[in-house]
């Protein structure tokens, strides 16, 4: 029997506004499913058109602007409905979920789905049945000692891994799966007697101590930087009073 990093597998990535889950928005999105280890992934994509300005600094980075989602992106009520959708199929198949910094991308679509569907991701998604990999936490448990910053394209390029056009969703999801099977494959021997569930419930204490190191560092320098330690979903912020 092939190991689950050779078997199926599914990935989710946003294109946003900003870097702020609570406030940002979604501007493209993007699921790929892969049955097998080189097997040609069906793809899912959104082109979302926020209802807010996108900042310059956001095009720069994902190339989309204000012009071209107001001409070609879909409102977001539809678009999260049916994202939400497709992440409980794939629950619900026991599909492994890849998402490259999940709490970013899962909770910006929580946040989503609150503001456009008076909804949630847990009202979707169990969250006792979600199995999360979250290819940047495996890698610094895995590998913590190397030096290096540990983005997409980072861990793209250690891990030998094709990433011709970043900061698309569909390529970056592509991506991060990839990453995850090569993640496998070299940690093979700490890795393959692990279930995609096992890994996931340890992915959220490895989280957490990654967290802790690197409040610790900001504090060493003299930073005002909060890190959340909860994964793969940061908790809904308490009403104002």
């Amino acid at each position: 029997m092939s190991c689950w990093y050779e078997g199926p597998l599914a990935a989710f990535d946003t294109e946003t506004t900003g870097v702020d889950v609570e406030n940002d928005r979604i501007v493209s999105a993007a699921l790929v499913v892969q049955d097998t280890a080189g097997a040609r992934p069906r793809v899912s994509r959104w082109l979302v058109n926020p209802g807010v300005p996108v900042p310059e600094a956001a095009t720069a980075v994902h190339g989309l602007t204000d012009d071209h989602l107001q001409r070609t992106g879909r409102w977001p009520a539809p678009v999260m409905y049916e994202i939400a959708e497709l992440l409980a199929e794939q629950t619900a198949a026991g599909r492994p979920l890849v998402v490259m910094n999940a709490p970013f991308d899962l909770t910006l679509l929580d946040r989503e789905l609150r503001r456009h569907r008076a909804s949630s991701l847990a009202r979707w998604v169990d969250p006792g049945a979600l199995v999360v990999l979250d290819p940047r936490v495996l890698d610094k448990h895995l590998d913590r000692y190397r030096k290096g910053r540990r983005t997409l394209t980072d861990l793209c390029a250690h891990y030998d891994v094709s990433l011709a056009e970043a900061h698309d969703a569909a390529a970056d999801a592509l991506a991060a799966l990839e990453v995850v099977r090569a993640l496998g494959r070299r940690f093979a021997a700490r890795l393959e007697r692990l279930s995609p569930g096992e890994l996931h419930t340890l992915q959220t204490g490895w989280h957490a101590a990654q967290a802790r190191g690197l409040q610790a560092w900001f504090a060493r320098s003299g930073q005002e930087e909060t890190v959340d330690p909860a994964w793969p979903l940061r908790p809904e912020l308490p009403a104002a009073a």
